[in-house]
């Protein structure tokens, strides 16, 4: 076997800090360098991965395994249910919740070098619909992702790895 093919387990990788119960970062743990590739569990009423955001110049598939999302979109809700896909170009805002059983899903994209977003909520301290910016914190047993409001600085949020 070559030393360019990987390998894994998909359920023994480490959860990556986000607001679902799991996510599994499948492409970082193989080396993908093109794409985007993560298996997320979500448990009723979660957001997947972060709130209502864009990606500029990255897009988005969405592939439901188990249980149904709920994508809000500029068009409007759309429901994808267990075995549907929802494709979201670059540039296009979405949301995506977990249904009311919780889902399980796969969310890919490309390319995976511009995968970075763009989040456009109300902060619940000024008010204001910004972006977010975010910090690492690293302990010895975790890491988290805490996020701030741009405008004024507030913590919005802190996304931990696996249930929270």
């Amino acid at each position: 076997m070559s030393d360019e093919y990987e390998h894994v387990v998909v359920e023994n990788l480490p959860d990556a800090p986000n607001p679902t119960r799991h996510k599994k970062e499948v492409d970082e743990a193989v080396g993908a360098t093109e794409f985007g590739f993560n298996l997320i569990v979500a448990d009723p009423g979660e957001q997947v991965p972060w709130g209502y955001h864009y990606h500029p110049n990255h897009e988005e598939l969405l592939y439901v395994l188990e249980g149904y999302l709920t994508v809000e979109t500029a068009e409007g809700e759309h429901r994808v249910d267990a075995g549907e896909a929802f494709f979201v170009p670059a540039g296009a805002p979405q949301r995506a919740v977990a249904g009311e059983d919780g889902c399980r899903l796969v969310a890919a994209g490309a390319p995976k070098a511009a995968d970075g977003a763009v989040l456009e909520e109300e902060c619940p301290e000024c008010n204001a619909a910004t972006d977010r910016d975010f910090a690492v914190e690293e302990t010895d047993e975790t890491t988290v992702y805490v996020l701030s409001c741009q405008a004024c600085g507030a913590e919005t949020d802190r996304l931990t790895p696996g249930p929270s």
